[in-house]
């Protein structure tokens, strides 16, 4: 067993440019750690990322404040409470609304992330 305080864990860099605005990731458990990834990820007001795919599943779990999270077909509002379950290679986005920051929890099945270039 492992217990981590998420204050004192590492911000992790963005390589691929995936995010816009002031976002903050925390892995939680690393990749190459276990057959999951899961990271903490802070998102400043109107901060987010842009639309991309995963080649595994996605489950996001919101902790905090107000979201949108998008697919090229719909669009959400979410807030703290709500879990949100991304199919392998559907194009999405999630980000904080412009009038509030917004947390989640991401859990992650390990494989590759594409941006919608």
């Amino acid at each position: 067993m492992k217990v981590m305080q998420v204050d004192n864990l590492k911000v992790m860099p963005d390589p691929l440019g995936l995010f816009f605005g002031k976002v903050e990731r925390q892995y939680l458990v690393p990749k190459g750690t276990a057959g999951l990834v899961v990271a903490m990820v802070k998102f400043e007001r109107g901060a987010g990322n842009r639309m991309h795919a995963h080649t595994g599943e996605q489950v996001l779990i919101v902790t905090e404040g107000k979201g949108v999270v998008a697919t090229e077909k719909e669009e959400q509002i979410v807030t703290a409470g709500t879990i949100v379950y991304i199919p392998a290679i559907e194009m999405h986005s999630h980000g904080a609304t412009k009038d509030s920051t917004f947390a989640h929890v991401s859990v992650q099945t390990p494989g590759e992330t594409h941006l919608n270039v």
